[in-house]
């Protein structure tokens, strides 16, 4: 039986197979799994801005710069290796139409996506699938049983990825 473990604004959460991991709510926010198939552990975070500044926060979910490092460090503790981490997200979308487009302090979800992929690269972690950008809400799960991201989109069809 599979543990359902719910992956809520700016946390990042850690299990082992079988789990459901699953983050609600995303707009211009990321929800990021990485995972180790041999290893058998998956964690997801629900990223809510791009960087933090240096900033020390007890939350470092909430980052793209700290939820990266920090969920893989989990990872990592739970038998992981760093070769085999592979990463799949969602989210990263412009919610409101502003009038400042174009603007890159407005864009939440492009810088998002933008740092997300940036503390991945930063690891040596391929970002084997996403679905990002657009203008919906979106919610997520990552399913351990086949290692997939199922991505529902507000007004759209469910995506496997």
């Amino acid at each position: 039986m599979s543990t359902v473990l719910h992956v809520g604004m700016a946390d990042l959460v850690a299990a082992r197979h079988p789990a459901t991991l699953i983050s609600l709510g995303l707009g211009s926010c990321i929800g990021i799994a990485i995972y180790d198939e041999v290893a058998k552990v998956a964690g997801m975070a629900h990223i809510m801005l791009p960087e933090s500044r240096g900033e020390n926060t007890p939350k470092p979910g909430k980052f793209a710069d700290t939820a990266v490092c920090a969920l893989v460090n989990e990872l990592l503790q739970m038998g992981a290796s760093k070769g085999r981490l592979k990463a799949k997200m969602a989210g990263g979308a412009q919610m409101f139409a502003l009038g400042g487009k174009g603007s890159s302090i407005l864009s939440v979800g492009d810088r998002n996506v933008e740092a997300t992929k940036r503390a991945l690269s930063s690891l040596d972690i391929p970002l084997v699938a996403f679905d990002v950008g657009g203008n919906k809400g979106r919610s997520v799960e990552f399913r351990t049983d086949r290692w997939v991201l199922v991505v529902r989109v507000i007004g759209s069809t469910v995506k496997e990825l």
